[in-house]
């Protein structure tokens, strides 16, 4: 096994998913097949997580915006703390969000803003305005 990219992977899930509560993708295929959770972790975190194609804020922010549109609510969760990782500002993740009203429509936006709520709760960081209207 290539060791470059074993490490790559171990250094991208330590940005990404450091301190992320609950089960993650990977323990759940592990559970099922070990060898084919670590060839998938390989590739989705250790080669295209870990491009350097464009910065890793960017990649989380559309990553949130294809979560949000598909509403896939329990991924977006991880991503949303993912985004939060490797610095995207709440405010920013809340306006992707909003943005993808045009393509989801708003009952996917209004999950995803529940689900950011929750994430930022979570963190302490809540409510992220000062004198909300």
């Amino acid at each position: 096994m290539d060791k470059e990219i074993v490490e790559r992977t171990k250094k991208t899930a330590e940005l990404y998913f450091k301190d992320v509560p609950g089960e993650r993708p990977f323990d759940l295929w592990r559970a099922f097949d070990k060898d084919l959770a670590r060839d998938l972790s390989l590739f989705v975190t250790g080669q295209m997580y870990a491009r350097e194609k464009i910065p890793h804020k960017t990649r989380q922010l559309i990553t949130v915006a294809a979560l949000t549109v598909l509403s896939r609510t329990d991924e977006l969760k991880l991503h949303l703390h993912a985004a939060l990782n490797v610095g995207c500002a709440p405010e920013d993740l809340a306006e992707v969000i909003f943005q993808t009203a045009v393509y989801g429509g708003f009952p996917a936006v209004n999950s995803a803003l529940k689900a950011l709520r929750a994430v930022l709760e979570e963190k302490n960081m809540w409510p992220i305005l000062r004198d909300p209207v």
